[in-house]
């Protein structure tokens, strides 16, 4: 993209707006990656998933060129949402092109004018969008704490619907299983029972905790002993543990259908690339061992072992670290704004690539660092990013 330059004309008596080239640098610099969602290593070459993947693009070619109603829908995607609603736990599950998308469109189908909204403070832009797009009075709880969510709920069904005080025809609760800028794991069994409670609707975004935590990698579900049955609408996205792209909605045979009949996502959108569908089946294949190897349980401790080991080490050499344990996010506060480009750049200079988030991503005075492990860095690569992350630290105190 281009950079551009304003510049006052004289003779037209305006600004005039002049595009200037953008200059691509000849460095090229082989770095040690702790930003991406690369959780269980499947977005590299994987000697299961490669061959069949490439398999299904002689097959299928790599798009259908076509709307899921239209000429979209090809066995793999029957299969893939089969295979994901058999991991998940549930009866039924559509997927979607594009996992942003899976929020933000389906949640006004969900719910509409009438309804209510009850969204944890530090939700997904994607979920917000999708709830301001609904139609539906929204209102938000402290996050992750169920005591303040109980009180919003009890006043918002005390009062019922602005002005004309009418029952809420559904209320959805929304939260995710890991926040992604906060690393932190869910308090679902709480949130759970407080649906139960007041008869309101659970909608769980897994999108960074499905595949990456649990025995099996099932989510926060199985890592907390909630059973699949509780949550009402389970979201999750493909980019981050499966290498692939896309996401999904699972629940009950009936929500699904009526979702297949009416979201604008499954009706116009082009259907997921066949190929990156198969990449998703072979994924999971791994993860629960129907590739013959014990790999997927290694690729499932060895994120979980990376994940603890830095966590802990980071906090030993005095950093303030946001999250929870087994969670592979791990946000390392920066606070000071101007401390964000020293150490995304002193790092760089020293061969690891971090991410930084700064405003309006996070509040002004909340900066971070945010780390993100994966099951395909060794011993070796984490001392050394801890090694670099000591010295930037010191420097940039």
């Amino acid at each position: 993209m281009d950079l551009t330059l304003d510049v006052w004309d004289s003779a037209e008596g305006f600004i005039r707006t002049r595009a200037l080239p953008s200059q691509r640098t000849t460095k090229i610099t082989r770095c040690l990656n702790l930003g991406s969602y690369n959780y269980l290593g499947f977005a590299a070459a994987d000697e299961y998933c490669t061959p069949h993947v490439i398999e299904s693009l002689h097959k299928f070619s790599p798009s259908t060129c076509s709307s899921r109603v239209d000429g979209g829908t090809t066995t793999v995607h029957t299969e893939l949402e089969e295979c994901v609603a058999n991991f998940v736990g549930k009866p039924a599950a559509v997927v979607f092109g594009m996992g942003y998308v899976t929020n933000s469109a389906i949640l006004p189908i969900f719910i509409g004018k009438g309804g209510l909204i009850i969204s944890d403070s530090l939700n997904h832009n994607s979920i917000v969008n999708g709830a301001r797009g609904s139609g539906a009075t929204v209102r938000v709880f402290q996050h992750n704490t169920p005591s303040h969510l109980e009180k919003v709920l009890r006043e918002q069904i005390a009062d019922g619907q602005p002005r004309t005080h009418r029952p809420w025809k559904k209320i959805i609760v929304i939260v995710e299983g890991i926040y992604s800028m906060e690393g932190e794991l869910c308090k679902l069994p709480e949130i759970v029972a407080l649906c139960k409670k007041y008869k309101a609707y659970v909608y769980l975004d897994e999108a960074h905790s499905i595949g990456a935590v649990g025995k099996t990698g099932r989510g926060v579900c199985e890592l907390l002993g909630v059973d699949t049955a509780d949550v009402d609408i389970m979201m999750g996205t493909f980019t981050k543990s499966f290498g692939s792209c896309g996401g999904y909605i699972a629940g009950s045979k009936e929500v699904i259908q009526y979702l297949k009949y009416s979201c604008p996502a499954h009706l116009y959108a082009t259907s997921i690339s066949p190929p990156a569908a198969q990449q998703i089946i072979s994924s999971i294949q791994v993860i629960l061992g129907e590739d013959g190897s014990s790999r997927g349980a290694q690729k499932l401790a060895r994120i979980r072992e990376n994940s603890n080991f830095f966590r802990s080490e980071l906090q030993k050499m005095g950093f303030e670290v946001l999250g929870d344990n087994d969670s592979p996010v791990m946000p390392i506060m920066l606070y000071n704004p101007a401390k964000i480009p020293a150490f995304s750049r002193e790092c760089l200079k020293q061969n690891v690539a971090v991410v930084t988030v700064a405003f309006p991503a996070t509040p002004l005075l909340l900066a971070r660092a945010r780390i993100c492990i994966s099951a395909s860095h060794t011993k070796e690569d984490l001392v050394k990013a801890l090694e670099v992350i000591s010295r930037v630290g010191d420097l940039v105190a």
